[in-house]
């Protein structure tokens, strides 16, 4: 597989962001799985990736599982392609 995944999301709440995941980087916590479970889910190798239910969640919700990643793989952006998070 890639070394990151990119997946783009309309959230709950309408906003339209693009979630990647670093897959090298993700050593597997499963952090953003227990705050976004219906976003992420860990793949056969322990790697985070996006589940199509991820619309289910607002975009706070990502946001918050992003933050909670313990090494910073999972990024976001905008529409436009500007990086919401990690700033």
């Amino acid at each position: 597989m890639a070394d990151s995944t990119s997946t783009v999301v309309t959230t709950k709440d309408g906003k339209k962001i693009t979630v990647i995941v670093d897959r090298i980087l993700c050593i597997g916590a499963a952090s953003c799985v227990a705050v976004a479970p219906k976003t992420f889910v860990l793949d056969n190798e322990a790697k985070a990736i996006v589940l199509p239910t991820a619309s289910e969640d607002t975009y706070q919700t990502i946001l918050d599982s992003a933050k909670s990643c313990p090494v910073a793989a999972i990024i976001l952006k905008d529409e436009t392609g500007k990086k919401l998070y990690p700033n």
